[in-house]
């Protein structure tokens, strides 16, 4: 065979190949937007480091695409070079599978997450684990009251719920970390730890954002002249240690009653000056924050004003003016 005939065969040869190549292109992307065999929404975990091959295995093993070998096919050969990524997707019925392609590739992972309130108590905050059952594992160790940073965090099906007490042990401490070499100088508080039971107290005595760093003023105006903080929190944690009611009627299931500030307890302000020992509940970022850089004043009373916030006082007649327009307030209701 001469060499001009053999080149003429080869270039013949290059050029079905070439057809079949496109052709295979042309049929596969005409493949990948065809309906899928997915009956009912499914949710598929795509385990890190697995290739497209085993990926695309995968798929058609839980009947969310038709054919693996088109699905990787197309993948290789389409111009879009993005790596396909590890994580739980929640596909959809019907889909299609350059969708399937386009949600691997964007990394639309399904979005398992929980979010813990500013001012929970570890007990209320392992009640909230407990409740997902699409997490695993048991807490047996149980978290120093205050040591866990509420809020949102985002899990994958059947992760143990001790991994989600470690995220928050660790944002706590670098909240801490973050925030105490920032704080106002002149604090009556030493270290990180305090910061963080005067925050608790701080959290849960204000919804209000905006009242957070003027009541934390209050409480450091106190701690500054040796007044007893004398906040009701701290007497509803003396009787409870976290583990607070959740039938509607309050942490004790009443009305806190003048006697109740009598309780035996080192975590009872009215009777000890100072700090409690620990934190009575897990303060936010914002709360603090707050701590940490309160509001300069002269305030040293608060007490609820029935709009959900509450009015401040420099001295106890005043006060006392404020604490009978709320009892008239509260009687009204």
């Amino acid at each position: 065979m001469g060499v001009k005939k053999f080149a003429s065969i080869f270039l013949i040869f290059l050029a079905v190949l070439a057809l079949g190549l496109c052709g295979i292109v042309v049929w596969s992307y005409g493949e990948i937007k065809n309906t899928g065999p997915l009956i009912d929404t499914k949710i598929v975990m795509i385990e890190r480091g697995k290739g497209i091959s085993a990926i695309a295995k995968k798929l058609q093993n839980e009947g969310v695409i038709s054919s693996a070998l088109i699905f990787q096919t197309f993948t290789v050969l389409d111009d879009d070079k993005r790596p396909l990524k590890a994580g739980e997707y929640e596909f959809t019925s019907n889909i299609t599978m350059l969708d399937v392609l386009d949600m691997l590739r964007s990394g639309k992972v399904y979005d398992r997450k929980i979010t813990f309130p500013e001012g929970l108590t570890v007990h209320q905050i392992i009640a909230l684990l407990n409740e997902k059952n699409d997490l695993s594992g048991e807490i047996k160790t149980i978290p120093s009251e205050g040591t866990l940073l509420p809020d949102t965090y985002h899990y994958i099906g059947a992760q143990d719920r001790n991994d989600i007490i470690k995220q928050m042990s660790l944002a706590m401490e670098k909240t801490l970390a973050d925030l105490w070499p920032l704080r106002a100088q002149g604090l009556p508080i030493d270290t990180p730890e305090q910061a963080l039971v005067l925050a608790s107290i701080v959290e849960k005595e204000t919804g209000v954002s905006d009242e957070r760093a003027k009541i934390a003023g209050v409480f450091i105006n106190r701690l500054s002249i040796g007044m007893p903080l004398q906040t009701d929190p701290t007497v509803i944690y003396a009787m409870t240690m976290g583990k607070i009611k959740n039938d509607g009627q309050g942490p004790i299931g009443r009305r806190l009653l003048t006697k109740d500030l009598a309780i035996d307890s080192p975590y009872n302000t009215y009777k000890n000056i100072g700090l409690p020992p620990a934190p009575i509940a897990n303060a936010g970022r914002a709360a603090i924050n707050a701590t940490l850089h309160p509001e300069a004043h002269d305030y040293l009373y608060f007490v609820a004003d029935g709009t959900g916030g509450h009015a401040f006082a420099k001295t106890l007649n005043d006060h006392n003016a404020n604490v009978a327009k709320w009892r008239a307030i509260r009687k009204s209701q």
